[in-house]
């Protein structure tokens, strides 16, 4: 398994010690691990302090040990690239987002537009039915009074025939 280790010198012995600081679970997935240490007899030709990948066997032997600055160079520039991505994508939402509120308020504004054009046609409208209303009603006091008039006149034609015949 996949260890980040930081290269220790014992201050007693002597001896090289590897400080295990994280462990690979899977190949984007590591933990930390507090407190564990690997005496590295072999020891030549790392520096202390040194940062290093350890790949260690089940049986917690050192299998193959490594610098780990190329390593974590591509973790960096990998998330720098993560990052770079990510602020990409949210600059597109952004924008999208910007675009979709344009286009809400573009559609608020006609809305209220066609609702004030109908509040305008329906108060048009009611002018108008009063307007016919008053009309009707007038048409139907002059119908009235022709009635009235009709039948004055047709008193009047029998009264004058009434008088001729006489």
């Amino acid at each position: 398994m996949l260890h980040l280790a930081q290269v220790k010198q014992n201050p007693t012995s002597g001896d090289i010690e590897l400080q295990l600081l994280a462990r690979q679970i899977s190949r984007y997935h590591w933990e930390i691990i507090r407190s564990e240490v690997i005496v590295y007899s072999v020891g030549v030709g790392l520096t202390h302090e040194l940062l290093v990948l350890v790949d260690i066997g089940e049986d917690q032997q050192i299998i193959q040990i490594q610098e780990a600055k190329d390593w974590i160079i591509e973790l960096i520039e990998n998330h720098l690239n993560q990052a770079k991505k990510t602020s990409n994508l949210l600059q597109e939402e952004q924008e999208r987002i910007e675009t979709w509120r344009q286009e809400i308020t573009l559609k608020s504004l006609d809305l209220t537009r066609r609702h004030l054009e109908l509040e305008t046609q329906k108060e048009q409208i009611q002018e108008l039915e009063a307007n016919l209303k008053q009309e009707k009603e007038l048409l139907e006091i002059r119908q009235q009074e022709l009635k009235e008039l009709a039948l004055h006149l047709e008193r009047e034609k029998k009264r004058l025939k009434a008088l001729e015949d006489v």
